[in-house]
């Protein structure tokens, strides 16, 4: 079954709107995983406008799953936070530093230097790597020269026209996945996954291992509560 990683930024930009510390992240977290989370997702920003750097390494000490440490490696700090904690995955993503959310995939031809440098980086230190790509098969076949062991489909466009034509949309992915696994590599999805659209993503993305989603959860976990959100996305993944 596809593993479920619950992005848990939104919960900190809750804490943070009030100072303190609550909601207490590191117990959201392990009730995540009590819940039945396969993993944890954190995306540190260098502004820390939600999850703080000092959050990664409070979670690293506690976790049980897979952790997942996104973020652009352009920055230093970051690389050396991922270095320092040694995640079971890190995920590279392209984000400018005043970037809301992500909102693109790398160009793995242009950029290929620079990833396969950084990813030697991360892999001689034992961790996982994957890289955000849009599903377009030269960047695939581009992520795959870079030494990455998976790629992450960047899933907005499939999600922001799901409800209008779903079976065109996922088509791009679907064929990204099938040149991903013919290449060896892992594949993994997020952004605007949600309760709507996730089973049938799930059903017509082949070898997919794992899918990162927070906002969506989380909005759904003020109406329907954590425990059960957690478990009613891990349906759709069935």
């Amino acid at each position: 079954m596809t593993k479920l990683s619950v992005n848990i930024n939104k919960f900190a930009t809750i804490r943070n709107a009030r100072g303190g510390n609550n909601p207490n992240l590191v117990q959201v977290a392990i009730d995540c995983e009590k819940f039945g989370a396969d993993g944890i997702t954190v995306h540190p920003r260098p502004d820390e406008r939600h999850i703080r750097y000092a959050d990664v390494v409070d979670l690293k000490q506690v976790l049980t799953t897979e952790f997942n440490i996104e973020g652009n490696p352009l920055e230093d700090k970051f690389v050396q936070l991922v270095l320092d904690t040694k995640p079971t995955q890190v995920t590279l993503v392209p984000d400018a530093l005043n970037q809301i959310t992500s909102n693109h995939g790398w160009d793995t031809i242009k950029n290929y230097q620079f990833l396969n440098d950084i990813i030697k980086v991360f892999k001689n230190a034992g961790i996982r790597t994957s890289i955000f790509v849009d599903p377009v098969l030269e960047m695939i076949e581009g992520a795959k020269l870079t030494g990455t062991d998976r790629i992450e489909l960047y899933t907005e466009s499939y999600a922001h026209h799901y409800h209008t034509n779903k079976e065109t949309v996922v088509k791009p992915y679907t064929a990204a996945a099938i040149r991903a696994h013919e290449l060896g590599l892992g594949i993994n999805a997020g952004h605007d996954l949600d309760l709507h659209n996730l089973h049938f993503f799930n059903q017509n993305i082949p070898n997919l291992a794992e899918v990162s989603i927070g906002h969506a959860l989380v909005c759904d976990a003020i109406y329907l509560g954590l425990h059960n959100t957690i478990q009613m996305y891990k349906q759709k993944l069935q």
